[in-house]
């Protein structure tokens, strides 16, 4: 029984226990309403908190036994600063992870290409990244990872076997689509909010007292004040003895379909 359907027989319980009493005249509306909001207020939390899983599984940090090991994962791209953190990473020899909007592979397929060369991974990020993810229908979501799942197959001749939804939303829609595409579910339990960080420092600050064994970074290639925090991040994971490893590796699952997995923990 997953947790979902859990938490409805369960809320579901409690409100028919509530509407007897107030039928009784032992409850008040007022209980029945702050119940309602409590209900509300648990399924948004799910709703952006992807470690929670609620909706569904997700892969948030590495398994348990990788002493040391991290993971980088990188969303949005690929952008004209993705090389840059390529060349970073190349000079670190570390493996990443970049979850690639379709819209933003058809803008820049060459580097696409590029990430694949350098030994990295593309996972899925749906085709266009759309504000209203977490208002779309089943139908609507499969359309957007199976769009992006084409495009990443024609050109790169790979198939992802991870989805990471845009700004971490899950719902039972999503949940169901992921479902229905045969994917697993990649979230981070570091997260660096470089998007809306005003310098390169802020981004390390946020970061750097937050590495942790099995840790996965969230960040975006797309911006200069992340390559720079980058920068500094790779000299500090060193600095602090951790490792930098490939995603697959951290979470001992096949990056893409059709690939053996031949990892053991």
């Amino acid at each position: 029984m997953n947790k979902y359907l859990v938490f409805k027989l369960l809320w579901a319980l409690i409100f028919v226990f509530l509407i007897v009493g107030y039928l009784f005249d032992k409850i008040s509306l007022f209980v029945i309403f702050w119940a309602l909001l409590v209900c509300l207020g648990l399924l948004s939390w799910a709703s952006f908190d992807m470690r929670l899983q609620l909706f569904t599984p997700v892969f948030f940090k590495g398994k348990q036994g990788n002493i040391n090991n991290l993971a980088l994962t990188f969303d949005d791209g690929p952008t004209l600063f993705t090389p840059k953190i390529l060349d970073l990473l190349e000079k670190s020899n570390c493996k990443a992870t970049f979850f690639c909007i379709g819209q933003q592979i058809e803008k820049y397929p060459e580097i696409a290409k590029q990430i694949i060369a350098s030994g990295h991974i593309i996972a899925n990020h749906t085709y266009t990244h759309t504000t209203k993810m977490g208002f779309l229908s089943v139908e609507e979501v499969v359309q957007e990872i199976d769009k992006n799942q084409k495009l990443i197959k024609n050109l790169l001749n790979i198939s992802p076997q991870w989805f990471r939804p845009p700004f971490g939303v899950t719902n039972p829609a999503i949940a169901k689509a992921i479902t229905q595409n045969k994917m697993l579910c990649i979230g981070w339990n570091i997260r660096s909010l470089d998007t809306i960080s005003k310098s390169a420092a802020e981004i390390f600050n946020r970061i750097q007292p937050k590495l942790k064994t099995n840790g996965i970074i969230l960040l975006h290639d797309t911006s200069e004040k992340t390559v720079q925090a980058l920068e500094q991040l790779l000299v500090e994971i060193k600095k602090q003895q951790f490792t930098v490893v490939p995603l697959d590796e951290l979470i001992a699952e096949k990056a893409y379909k059709n690939e053996k997995n031949n990892f053991t923990i």
